[in-house]
């Protein structure tokens, strides 16, 4: 004999019905069977929601009990034709007519008692029982309908009853015997006391009546028939990677459903272990996908980890208190006062100073627990030797299980590492001592999160998903949505890298989505685009908490940079080209670097200072080697490098300084290239990255613009400029006099720093440097006669780009 059971889904309306009668048929062929049936879906919820309405003296209960009573004569309609349908529909109408008398009733007294809860909701299976019997008779295929109330006995706990084992044995065994066919269809999830009043089982009851049935008959197979290909990796509404476990032990299949895995009901497992019985997990919808066999053990095991499962809505109580260390008997007071109030415990810790106890359960018990645990330590708590439990709410479990895991050490240290990466906190963690699950209570905001992020650390070795949130979209950062389109194939390939870009804004518009946006029309997509709220666009990224996130800044804003903060303290990395956050107050570069030790991210800004050069990596790379820079030298502005290599006075300045501005290696503003703030800037970055507590007044600068140029605005800037072109001929006839060069040079030496125009000779290093090159030249203890010197390309879109780009990488990949 097999045992097969459809869940509602499957059973959900006319077509549904029609695949289980063909999957059943197939069936047929190989063995006698016997198929357990839900209510159709969403049935028990609208006759939970009769129920109480009705108790609430609404009646809007007769609009719930009429679509109850449409669903299925549609279903009915739908499906026979003839004496079969005129049959059926009498009965059915007379169970509509039993079920409207119990509602109206409930109405009346303004009462719903758990007994008359389970008289209304066993109404759904019996129905549907009813009309799939019928359904298979006009397809002429001969069968027997078994009402379960008949074969399982329970006590009398309405709404959650437990089975006695012996006298349903009994009864099953007893039916089967004298009842032969090769077809039974039985009702799930209804049972009846030894009085013979209707029970349930308890939401999912229906896979339980299965394996009920399947160990009493002691079944070759049992075949749970859901809307899904089996067990997954995760729940894949969670997790768009989870795919399906094609094998798993009974065990690991217990664990997961008890931490909510919802393709099966958690005490379906134990009558089919007890017995050896397999468990397929079939797809009613896809029946020749291979599903998920549950067996007592598996020899296929590639990952340690064999899935990972959920259960949200869950509070943390906690028993704290001095007068506890050291005393025996807290422990069994505790469970011994929530069990008498029928308060189930989903997970239990204790610290090893005894002086606390937490355990998680259901939030909707809370009331009750409180009550229940102050009343039973009263005493203790008058007596200020324990203090009244602690309740907090909002949280989530997430379980990590697999039989392997064991075998593996370093797995407690992989999960919690990858949550802590991103921002996940921990409440509470237990592992039992049979290492199949590692448990850990954490904040509901933080459970989609945390899902995904141990589904990419244990089973995605395809790839890492990083969610890339950019400001600023003009010249530099349009380049950085080309270059990331370009390389999405290199990076899936050669890195293994999903750069999924989730937000983009400029000072206008914004657009944001979750799933991603198409890097094709990005520029479209940001145009048609709400309007750009800085705050509402933080508030995305704190609300979303999406996993590996980086934030880049292509802007030269301050608002934007003061947004830093709020950011690294969510474990969202920064990747900066403004330079206003490393050259602002000590105090607030000091923080943000602190902030990303401390939330264990990362906050870059290579392209603070020479576009892509690698200058801020290697002075990191030589710091944190224990070598110790005395003096740096440096042309630091691509701007001013190709300013004064092309002016020689026969072309004026402003024009020169205006065609820098035109091919991108100018600020919007170019006195703040000019000016030397932009250096100003950089050489602060570099002494404060080299160890040096440093401020921008503290930086000495020589200025080689007339003052007047840095009156009014840019159009202003270039009128002055062409006013002073004496000026300019003259510094360039002084340096070229002398066989040298302009260079603006930023310089830091015995603790000091400063910037400004020198004649550089031909025998410096700084000499042949060409168009918008930088050069830094770094002297320390190891590099002392000849420095080592990074020399190239300081300015430009594309280059600045891929230098962002390449912090991005470098952050993916920690």
């Amino acid at each position: 004999m097999q045992l097969l059971k459809f869940g509602g889904t499957s059973v959900a309306g006319a077509d549904s019905i029609r695949k289980v009668i063909s999957i059943v048929q197939n069936a047929l062929s190989k063995d006698k069977t016997v198929v357990v049936v839900s209510a159709m879906g969403g049935m028990t919820d609208l006759l939970i929601d009769a129920g109480r309405l009705a108790a609430g003296h609404n009646l809007r209960y007769k609009d719930r009990l009429r679509d109850f009573r449409n669903r299925h004569l549609k279903v009915l309609d739908e499906l026979l034709t003839g004496d079969l349908f005129n049959t059926l529909k009498g009965t059915v109408e007379e169970k509509f007519r039993e079920l409207d008398s119990i509602l109206e009733a409930v109405y009346l007294l303004g009462e719903l008692s758990p007994r008359t809860q389970d008289s209304i909701v066993s109404q759904g299976e019996l129905l549907s029982s009813l009309i799939i019997s019928k359904a298979f008779e006009s397809c002429h295929i001969p069968n027997l309908w078994a009402d379960a109330r008949e074969i399982i006995r329970t006590d009398a706990a309405y709404g959650a009853a437990v089975i006695d084992q012996e006298k349903t044995q009994e009864a099953i065994r007893n039916y089967f015997n004298i009842n032969q066919a090769q077809l039974y269809i039985v009702p799930g999830f209804i049972a009846s006391d030894s009085k013979g009043v209707t029970t349930t089982l308890g939401r999912g009851g229906s896979d339980y009546t299965a394996a009920i049935l399947a160990a009493a008959t002691s079944a070759a197979r049992l075949e749970i028939w859901t809307d899904v290909s089996g067990m997954m990796t995760a729940d894949p509404r969670v997790v768009g990677n989870a795919r399906a476990i094609p094998f798993i032990s009974y065990k690991e299949a217990m664990e997961l459903s008890h931490f909510g895995a919802r393709v099966i009901y958690p005490p379906t497992i134990q009558p089919v272990m007890q017995k050896g019985i397999p468990l397929w997990i079939k797809n009613t919808f896809s029946p020749d996908d291979t599903g998920t066999l549950v067996e007592s053990s598996v020899s296929e095991n590639r990952n340690t980890v064999r899935g990972i499962s959920s259960i949200g809505k869950i509070a943390l109580i906690s028993l704290e208190g001095s007068g506890m260390v050291g005393i025996p008997g807290f422990s069994r007071r505790l469970f011994g006062a929530l069990s008498d109030d029928k308060i189930n415990v989903i997970l239990i810790t204790q610290s090893s100073s005894e002086h606390s106890i937490c355990a998680a359960i259901d939030e909707i018990n809370i009331r009750r627990a409180k009550a229940a645990v102050d009343r039973e330590f009263s005493i203790e708590i008058i007596a200020n030797r324990v203090e009244p439990l602690q309740v907090e709410t909002g949280l989530s479990i997430i379980a990590l299980v697999g039989d392997n895991m064991k075998n593996h050490p370093g797995i407690s240290g992989k999960m919690f590492g990858a949550m802590g990466r991103n921002n996940v906190n921990i409440r509470a963690i237990a592992q039992g001592s049979s290492e199949k699950n590692i448990s850990a209570v954490i904040s509901t905001s933080d459970e989609k999160k945390a899902i995904n992020v141990l589904h990419e650390e244990f089973f995605e070795t395809a790839f890492r998903q990083v969610n890339l949130f950019v400001i600023g979209v003009g010249n530099v950062g349009s380049r950085l949505m080309d270059q990331l389109r370009d390389q999405q194939k290199f990076l899936l390939d050669q890195l293994r890298l999903q750069v999924r870009v989730v937000g983009i804004g400029n000072s206008r518009k914004m657009v944001l989505n979750e799933e991603g946006i198409d890097l094709g029309s990005w520029m479209e997509q940001l145009n048609e685009g709400i309007k750009m709220d800085l705050d509402d666009f933080m508030a995305f990224i704190a609300d979303k908490n999406l996993r590996n996130s980086v934030f880049a800044d292509i802007t030269s804003s301050e608002l934007v940079a003061s947004c830093y903060a709020r950011l690294l303290r969510k474990s969202v990395a920064v990747v900066a080209c403004n330079k206003i956050a490393t050259s602002s107050p000590f105090e607030n570069y000091e923080l943000l670097k602190n902030l990303a030790r401390e939330y264990n991210t990362s906050y870059l800004f290579e392209t603070n200072v020479g576009a892509s050069l690698p200058i801020i990596g290697t002075l990191n790379d030589l710091v944190r080697s224990g070598d110790r820079v005395n003096k740096i030298e440096a042309v630091l502005s691509g701007t001013l490098n190709f300013v004064f290599n092309n002016y020689d006075g026969s072309v004026p300045f402003a024009r020169i300084v205006k065609q820098a501005q035109d091919e991108g290696y100018a600020e919007p503003d170019p006195r703040i290239d000019l000016s030397g703030t932009d250096v100003m800037r950089k050489i602060l970055i570099l002494a404060r990255e080299s160890g040096l507590r440093m401020e921008m007044n503290d930086i000495g600068s020589n200025s080689f613009l007339p003052e007047s140029c840095m009156q009014g605005d840019v159009a202003a800037f270039y009128l002055e400029m062409e006013k002073h072109e004496e000026h300019f001929r003259e510094l360039y006839r002084s340096a070229a006099d002398q066989g040298c060069k302009l260079k603006f040079v930023a310089s830091l030496e015995n603790g000091r720093a400063s910037v400004g125009l020198q004649q550089i000779g031909p025998d410096h290093d700084l000499f042949h440097l060409y168009g918008k090159d930088n050069v830094v030249l770094f002297y320390t203890n190891r590099y002392v006669q000849q420095p080592m010197v990074i020399k190239g390309a300081g300015a430009g879109a594309e280059v600045t780009a891929s230098g962002i780009f390449a912090d991005i990488i470098r952050v993916a990949r920690v």
